[in-house]
């Protein structure tokens, strides 16, 4: 049980005092980096899946 108390002492007090946090700016900077990158990898997704869509289906078409 010791070891356990320890553990959770020292896990506390490195997320305390040695994890360095991001500022509120820093924080919603990466956001809208995540967000922005999001929306595009999406968008190249649909496109592939659109065109390969469309690529099957002509291929479908001649048989």
């Amino acid at each position: 049980m010791n070891k356990i108390k320890a553990f959770i002492s020292e896990a506390y007090q490195e997320l305390r005092y040695k994890v360095s946090w991001p500022t509120w700016a820093e924080l919603q900077s990466s956001t809208q980096l995540v967000l922005v990158a999001f929306l595009i990898i999406s968008a190249v997704v649909f496109l592939m899946d659109l065109a390969s869509k469309e690529l099957l289906d002509l291929f479908y078409g001649l048989f």
